[in-house]
Protein backbone atom coordinates (compact mmCIF):
# COMPACT_ATOMS: atom_id res chain seq x y z
CA UNK A 1 0.00 0.00 0.00
CA UNK A 2 3.04 2.44 0.91
CA UNK A 3 4.85 1.41 -2.32
CA UNK A 4 1.15 2.62 -4.64
CA UNK A 5 1.48 5.95 -2.34
CA UNK A 6 4.93 6.22 -3.48
CA UNK A 7 4.60 5.40 -7.00
CA UNK A 8 1.83 8.43 -7.01
CA UNK A 9 3.66 11.25 -6.02
CA UNK A 10 6.63 9.85 -8.05
CA UNK A 11 4.17 10.11 -11.06
CA UNK A 12 3.01 13.62 -10.08
CA UNK A 13 6.11 14.93 -9.86
CA UNK A 14 7.22 14.34 -13.14
CA UNK A 15 3.86 15.57 -14.15
CA UNK A 16 4.93 18.56 -12.70
CA UNK A 17 8.29 19.19 -13.72
CA UNK A 18 7.20 18.66 -17.29
CA UNK A 19 4.37 21.33 -17.34
CA UNK A 20 1.09 19.48 -17.39
CA UNK A 21 -1.60 21.12 -16.39
CA UNK A 22 -5.01 19.57 -16.49
CA UNK A 23 -7.86 21.49 -18.24
CA UNK A 24 -11.48 21.05 -16.35
CA UNK A 25 -13.41 22.20 -19.01
CA UNK A 26 -13.22 26.04 -17.20
CA UNK A 27 -14.16 24.98 -13.78
CA UNK A 28 -11.85 26.72 -12.20
CA UNK A 29 -12.28 30.48 -11.07
CA UNK A 30 -9.83 32.14 -13.17
CA UNK A 31 -10.86 30.38 -16.36
CA UNK A 32 -14.75 30.76 -15.29
CA UNK A 33 -14.50 34.51 -14.88
CA UNK A 34 -12.25 34.85 -18.37
CA UNK A 35 -15.64 32.51 -20.29
CA UNK A 36 -18.21 34.46 -18.70
CA UNK A 37 -16.61 38.45 -20.31
CA UNK A 38 -17.48 36.48 -23.90
CA UNK A 39 -20.05 37.57 -25.47
CA UNK A 40 -21.92 35.49 -28.18
CA UNK A 41 -23.25 36.90 -31.74
CA UNK A 42 -26.71 36.77 -32.75
CA UNK A 43 -26.93 33.84 -35.33
CA UNK A 44 -30.05 33.21 -38.05
CA UNK A 45 -32.17 29.68 -38.56
CA UNK A 46 -33.11 27.62 -35.94
CA UNK A 47 -30.44 25.64 -35.62
CA UNK A 48 -28.14 28.48 -35.23
CA UNK A 49 -30.05 29.98 -32.23
CA UNK A 50 -29.58 26.35 -30.70
CA UNK A 51 -25.91 26.55 -30.81
CA UNK A 52 -25.99 30.62 -29.58
CA UNK A 53 -27.88 29.36 -26.70
CA UNK A 54 -25.87 26.25 -25.95
CA UNK A 55 -22.50 28.51 -26.02
CA UNK A 56 -24.14 31.35 -23.75
CA UNK A 57 -25.18 28.00 -21.29
CA UNK A 58 -21.44 26.75 -21.42
CA UNK A 59 -19.86 30.29 -21.00
CA UNK A 60 -22.17 31.93 -18.79
CA UNK A 61 -21.58 34.75 -20.42
CA UNK A 62 -23.55 37.99 -20.64
CA UNK A 63 -26.33 37.93 -22.68
CA UNK A 64 -25.98 41.84 -23.84
CA UNK A 65 -22.72 43.10 -25.79
CA UNK A 66 -22.49 45.59 -22.89
CA UNK A 67 -19.57 44.91 -20.59
CA UNK A 68 -18.01 41.80 -22.45
CA UNK A 69 -14.11 41.59 -23.38
CA UNK A 70 -14.78 39.49 -25.92
CA UNK A 71 -17.50 38.98 -28.98
CA UNK A 72 -17.71 35.43 -30.15
CA UNK A 73 -18.87 35.00 -34.16
CA UNK A 74 -20.19 32.28 -35.18
CA UNK A 75 -21.16 31.40 -38.79
CA UNK A 76 -22.95 28.42 -39.76
CA UNK A 77 -23.78 25.94 -43.10
CA UNK A 78 -25.23 23.08 -43.30
CA UNK A 79 -24.80 20.02 -45.99
CA UNK A 80 -27.52 17.33 -46.16
CA UNK A 81 -26.74 13.75 -47.70
CA UNK A 82 -29.08 10.26 -48.57
CA UNK A 83 -26.68 7.70 -47.23
CA UNK A 84 -29.27 4.89 -47.27
CA UNK A 85 -31.63 3.45 -50.19
CA UNK A 86 -34.49 1.58 -50.01
CA UNK A 87 -35.96 -0.04 -53.45
CA UNK A 88 -39.22 1.15 -53.86
CA UNK A 89 -41.25 -0.56 -56.33
CA UNK A 90 -44.59 -1.66 -54.47
CA UNK A 91 -45.35 2.35 -54.20
CA UNK A 92 -44.45 3.31 -57.76
CA UNK A 93 -40.90 4.89 -56.85
CA UNK A 94 -37.74 3.34 -58.24
CA UNK A 95 -35.58 4.27 -55.03
CA UNK A 96 -36.31 6.20 -51.58
CA UNK A 97 -33.81 7.73 -49.23
CA UNK A 98 -34.22 5.87 -45.45
CA UNK A 99 -31.12 7.79 -43.91
CA UNK A 100 -29.82 11.09 -44.15
CA UNK A 101 -25.86 12.72 -43.26
CA UNK A 102 -26.20 16.02 -41.91
CA UNK A 103 -23.33 18.47 -41.78
CA UNK A 104 -22.51 21.13 -39.80
CA UNK A 105 -19.54 23.34 -39.86
CA UNK A 106 -19.22 26.22 -37.64
CA UNK A 107 -16.50 29.10 -38.24
CA UNK A 108 -15.84 31.11 -35.38
CA UNK A 109 -13.27 33.94 -34.28
CA UNK A 110 -13.01 36.01 -31.08
CA UNK A 111 -13.11 39.31 -31.28
CA UNK A 112 -11.68 41.86 -28.10
CA UNK A 113 -12.71 45.07 -27.50
CA UNK A 114 -10.34 46.76 -30.00
CA UNK A 115 -11.63 44.62 -33.02
CA UNK A 116 -8.89 42.40 -33.17
CA UNK A 117 -9.47 39.11 -33.78
CA UNK A 118 -7.40 37.07 -30.55
CA UNK A 119 -8.48 33.23 -32.07
CA UNK A 120 -10.68 31.27 -34.71
CA UNK A 121 -11.33 28.23 -36.32
CA UNK A 122 -13.87 25.75 -37.71
CA UNK A 123 -15.50 22.88 -36.16
CA UNK A 124 -17.44 20.34 -37.71
CA UNK A 125 -20.64 17.81 -36.86
CA UNK A 126 -21.97 15.04 -38.56
CA UNK A 127 -25.58 14.64 -37.27
CA UNK A 128 -27.61 11.33 -38.83
CA UNK A 129 -31.36 10.56 -38.50
CA UNK A 130 -33.48 8.01 -40.50
CA UNK A 131 -36.76 8.56 -42.43
CA UNK A 132 -39.82 7.42 -41.39
CA UNK A 133 -42.21 4.95 -43.55
CA UNK A 134 -44.71 6.91 -45.23
CA UNK A 135 -48.12 7.90 -43.34
CA UNK A 136 -49.68 10.93 -41.69
CA UNK A 137 -46.90 10.86 -38.75
CA UNK A 138 -44.03 9.94 -40.62
CA UNK A 139 -43.47 13.39 -42.00
CA UNK A 140 -43.50 14.95 -38.48
CA UNK A 141 -41.76 12.31 -37.09
CA UNK A 142 -39.29 12.49 -39.76
CA UNK A 143 -38.76 16.18 -39.02
CA UNK A 144 -38.33 15.53 -35.39
CA UNK A 145 -36.02 13.40 -35.89
CA UNK A 146 -33.82 15.87 -38.28
CA UNK A 147 -34.42 18.35 -35.49
CA UNK A 148 -32.90 16.36 -32.95
CA UNK A 149 -29.63 15.17 -34.89
CA UNK A 150 -29.30 18.70 -35.60
CA UNK A 151 -29.70 20.03 -31.90
CA UNK A 152 -27.27 17.24 -30.86
CA UNK A 153 -24.67 18.54 -33.28
CA UNK A 154 -25.06 21.53 -32.26
CA UNK A 155 -24.28 21.09 -28.87
CA UNK A 156 -21.46 18.78 -29.85
CA UNK A 157 -20.09 21.84 -31.34
CA UNK A 158 -20.26 24.35 -28.36
CA UNK A 159 -18.55 21.49 -26.58
CA UNK A 160 -15.93 21.51 -28.82
CA UNK A 161 -15.19 25.58 -29.10
CA UNK A 162 -15.68 26.06 -25.67
CA UNK A 163 -12.83 23.63 -25.13
CA UNK A 164 -10.70 25.14 -27.77
CA UNK A 165 -11.34 28.19 -25.67
CA UNK A 166 -10.25 27.03 -22.53
CA UNK A 167 -6.90 25.90 -24.12
CA UNK A 168 -6.27 29.05 -25.75
CA UNK A 169 -6.98 30.77 -22.66
CA UNK A 170 -5.04 28.43 -20.90
CA UNK A 171 -1.93 28.93 -23.41
CA UNK A 172 -1.61 32.55 -22.94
Amino acid sequence: MALRGLATLVALTLLSACGFRPLYGGVNGQMRDTLATIYVEPMPDKIGYELRNKMIDLLDGPGTPGGARYHLKLSLTTSTQGIALQNAAAAGQSTVVTRYNDTLTVTYSLVDTAGKTVMSGTETALSAYNVLPSGPQANYGTLTAQQDAERRAAEDIAQRILFDLNVHFTQR
